[in-house]
């Protein structure tokens, strides 16, 4: 029996932390997960916090997400309130609150859905001195926490291990053990 594809949409704001959002981009590509790096703003050219440049595959005005295995949210300054302040965007997370997509977030980024009051009751990390967005959240300073359908992380240097586990909630173990060897992480 086949496995069912798997789809992750990342969404890409003017501002937005560039290792967070492409280290999820490249370590999902490499595991065979179809990724569509997805602009908010309404611009397919994508200008980092530090000054990348990134070409995204499509607007999310244009795309369907109702196929979607995983929402990814990258963080950074100002592209977190730039997540933040796009209206299709918050529809797409709370279309998926309670169904089997799982919401994650890096960073800063947890506020978005954390300030949507989706993550109330729910186990949650994020960068530091954000954890006031986090409504109804119990914060720890875990690199990586997973709680009912959502991953969070803390920033950059934990984009790798927030990758991983996407990769392992989304094919397994196995392939998520497999990618990490093939990056030399922690060896």
């Amino acid at each position: 029996m086949n496995k069912p594809n798997k789809k992750a949409y990342v969404f890409a704001a003017q501002g937005l932390e560039e290792i967070e959002c492409l280290t999820q981009v490249d370590l999902l590509r490499r595991s065979g997960v179809e990724v569509v790096l997805t602009a908010v703003g309404g611009d397919l050219t994508v200008r980092g916090a530090h000054g990348i440049v990134m070409q995204a595959d499509a607007l999310i005005e244009d795309v369907d997400l109702s196929d979607a295995s995983a929402l990814i949210l990258p963080g950074g300054m100002p592209g977190t309130l730039n997540l933040q302040a796009d209206a299709l965007l918050s529809d797409a997370l709370k279309k998926a609150a309670g169904t089997d997509v799982w919401i994650c977030a890096i960073c800063a980024a947890p506020r978005v859905p954390g300030e949507m009051g989706l993550l109330a009751g729910h186990t949650a990390t994020c960068y530091p001195g954000c954890e006031e967005y986090l409504t109804g959240a119990v914060t720890t300073e875990n690199e990586v926490e997973v709680s009912g359908q959502f991953v969070t992380s803390r920033g950059v240097g934990t984009a790798i291990a927030f990758a991983l586990k996407i990769i392992e909630l989304l094919l397994g173990t196995e392939q998520s053990e497999k990618i990490g060897r093939s990056i030399v992480y922690r060896a």
